[in-house]
């Protein structure tokens, strides 16, 4: 990745952990960090537990004055009112926190939010102050099809039609590819680089150089400290968005430790 980007590990902990796991997740990770001499001006890292470990993330984190952000998994569209179940992007932001998982295939897929809706969600991370992690990425249907490049530039664009260029610079987009999520498989390097150079080259042509060569694109689907070498180190790949690798924390570690000294 070019230097002028901080490369950003964010770990994506889903329904795992409750508020007494979470804390004493974020303990231990930050001894282990602390352990080798992490620096977080050279990567950075954000950990996005569930609704209900956000408040207990928040106490952990600024009671030992860390250096890691955090975020949440999901945002509701509506600021306030009678939307049982919801949350908004100001109590969020109201928590401290940084960033905004918008878009996840599981989200996508299981709730359903369809593409108006993640504008929806989006244009609401961003006017509370936060950055939404916006996910796009192919299943394996598109990709046996070879659209896997169209189909992912084409859920960035849907998103960001609508936004002025400085909206869109704060924008972070994690390139995840259906099949790879949860089972193992992994894209090749290249297949990263491709889809990363795909996004950033259409963020160039819609919003400008400045724009394209700001926004922060990750990789997400079967992350590990076997393989975050070498997907870190193609220049468009920014960093990872890690789901299971994130709730063990000495591979989490590994892989942080690994993103910095990569990208140094």
């Amino acid at each position: 990745m070019t230097s002028k980007r901080i490369p950003l590990v964010a770990g994506n902990w889903k329904m795992n952990f409750d508020h007494l796991e979470a804390t004493y997740f974020i303990q231990q990770f930050a001894w282990k960090l602390r352990a080798i001499h992490f620096d977080h001006k050279r990567c950075e890292i954000a950990l996005m537990p569930s609704f209900t470990s956000l408040r207990s993330v928040q106490v952990a984190i600024e009671s030992d004055n860390l250096k890691i952000r955090y975020g949440a998994q999901a945002v509701s569209v509506t600021s306030q009112g009678a939307f049982t179940g919801d949350v908004s992007a100001d109590m969020i932001a109201h928590l401290g926190c940084s960033y905004v998982i918008v878009g996840h295939s599981e989200r996508r897929k299981y709730h359903p939010e369809d593409d108006a809706n993640i504008v929806d969600q989006v244009r609401a991370v961003l006017a509370a102050g936060m950055q939404p992690i916006l996910c796009v990425g192919e299943s394996y249907e598109e990709r046996r099809k070879g659209i896997e490049l169209d189909f992912a530039v084409g859920q960035v664009r849907d998103v960001t039609c609508d936004l002025s260029d400085e909206e869109a610079a704060k924008l972070i987009v994690a390139y995840e590819p259906v099949w790879a999520i949860g089972t193992g498989m992994v894209a090749t390097p290249q297949s990263a680089q491709d889809a990363a150079k795909a996004i950033r080259n259409d963020l160039s042509a819609t919003f400008g150089t400045e724009v394209g060569e700001t926004v922060r694109i990750l990789y997400g689907g079967s992350v590990s400290s076997k393989n975050a070498v070498e997907l870190i180190r193609e220049p468009d790949v920014d960093g990872f968005l890690i789901g299971g690798a994130a709730l063990k924390v000495d591979e989490l570690t590994r892989i942080c430790k690994l993103t910095m000294e990569a990208t140094s």
